[in-house]
């Protein structure tokens, strides 16, 4: 596929490193020669230097047979822009378009082929507040993630000595869950070892276990693996940015939240607009004000600024001081890796999180959903499988009988129960065996423990051309 990314930034530069590495054609327009001299040096794609909303520069960068263009730069006018001129002068076929703002998204008339010609907008600050939303539900859990509308979920726990299956075979599962569908998708062991479950396989102390259960079994399955940690009350945010803002708007009503912002201009808009949380003017890396704020209490601490080395050290000075649990938002990948598990509980880098919302754009087959694991090394796909047996090699087969490459494998089908009217009834999650068969119309959800293997999952799923 021949793809035209706009912005080099955090989020630019992620979704060009996802997507070099899967043999697309890629071509990186910036302002920045120094930023794009960067990229060019470490992964193999084609830049331009200019006004990404530029029709010059577009042409240079060979928007006339392009099949993608996603314009992810900082600025929201230049994204709409350039996904209009994409669209008048080119007839690109796909935009996407990164919008920070939530104006355009609240009227969507704005997005449509006569005015700006955006097929497809993200906002990656909402996305990853959804994200940190569900960390604050369920507290416990390194990763939370949701298929088919929120009806399945996958969820990544460390398991803890004394877990009731910690230290047992996976197949105990049926006896301590009788009533419970669920299906343990991976398990990463030591130095990041991807282990294929299978029903003698234990889980071990330190194990990062991802689990696929309904949505509505999720808290009882990770009873299962570790201790259940004490219900979130009290929430201190370092940071009142758009993520610290959308965040604190979110679960104020529900919880104790605290917000600590420097800027005393952002620390006033943030009084502005929030109604029940407090707002304090100072550094979050500031021992005594931390103290005074009572950060032994606390049960969760987010530093959420746009600082990576002030998020490292705040999350851990927190944890020092008696926080319960931390979560620090770090834009560098390699940071991420080297903080999480030590006095930081969880560590996000949000281009990371957020860019599955632009890969299931890029997917080919019907992809609904796509979750990045692991910092990017693994994938979860969720596919909508069509066509016939005869078009498909998936449809009317047995999971025994699909050829999922070695690593790969089906842990869920969400299958629509249909009423006589032809509405939708019911939505149910089947947790399938070797002899379950696949129909037309499910969502198979695909755990990949490599993300080398997601080009070999879609071509499975791809119809023949029988198929209409």
């Amino acid at each position: 596929m021949k793809i035209i990314i706009l912005g080099a930034g955090q989020v630019g530069a992620s979704v060009a490193e996802n997507l070099v590495s899967e043999a697309n054609d890629i071509t990186l327009i910036d302002t920045s020669a120094e930023q794009l001299e960067v990229l060019r040096d470490r992964l193999e794609l084609r830049t331009v230097i200019g006004n990404a909303a530029s029709p010059t520069v577009l042409r240079e960068a060979g928007a006339d047979d392009a099949d993608l263009l996603i314009a992810v730069t900082q600025s929201d006018q230049t994204n709409l822009c350039a996904c209009r001129v994409a669209k008048t002068l080119f007839n690109l076929p796909t935009r996407v378009a990164r919008l920070r703002s939530s104006d355009f998204v609240d009227h969507p008339e704005l997005l449509d082929d006569d005015n700006f010609a955006v097929d497809f907008s993200i906002c990656p600050e909402q996305v990853v507040t959804d994200y940190i939303k569900r960390l604050v539900a369920f507290p416990e859990a390194l990763q939370v993630m949701e298929f088919a509308g929120g009806v399945l979920s996958l969820i990544c726990v460390r398991a803890f000595e004394g877990g009731p299956l910690v230290g047992h075979p996976l197949k105990a599962l049926r006896y301590h869950m009788p009533n419970v569908e669920v299906r343990i998708a991976a398990i990463y062991r030591g130095d990041g070892e991807a282990i294929i479950p299978e029903g003698d396989t234990m889980i071990l102390p330190g194990d990062e276990v991802f689990c696929l259960a309904a949505s509505v079994h999720i808290r009882q399955v990770m009873r299962e693996i570790r201790r259940e940690d004490r219900p979130i009350r009290r929430i201190i945010i370092a940071g009142g940015g758009n993520i610290g803002l959308r965040l604190a708007r979110a679960i104020e009503d529900d919880h104790n939240v605290k917000v600590i912002e420097l800027d005393r201009r952002r620390a006033d808009v943030l009084a502005s607009q929030l109604h029940r949380a407090l707002v304090l003017r100072g550094d979050s890396t500031d021992e005594k004000l931390l103290e005074n704020e009572g950060i032994d209490e606390a049960d969760m601490f987010l530093a959420l600024t746009n600082d990576d080395e002030d998020n490292i050290m705040s999350a851990s000075l927190a944890k020092r001081m008696g926080a319960h649990r931390t979560l620090a938002l770090i834009n560098r990948r390699s940071y991420v890796d080297l903080v999480q598990g030590g006095p930081i509980d969880i560590a996000i880098s949000p281009a990371q999180t957020s860019i599955g919302s632009l890969l299931q754009h890029v997917r080919q087959g019907d992809v609904v959903a796509v979750h990045s694991l692991r910092r990017g090394a693994a994938e979860a796909l969720e596919i909508i499988a069509h066509g016939t047996r005869k078009e498909s090699k998936v449809v009317g087969r047995t999971i025994a009988e699909i050829a999922l490459p070695k690593g790969a494998t089906i842990g869920a089908i969400v299958r629509d129960e249909m009423r006589p009217d032809g509405k939708v009834a019911r939505r149910l999650v089947v947790m399938p065996h070797h002899d379950t068969v696949v129909d037309s119309g499910d969502h198979v959800i695909v755990f990949c423990t490599h993300k080398k293997l997601v080009r070999q999952v879609e071509k499975l799923f791809q119809v023949g051309f029988g198929f209409l």
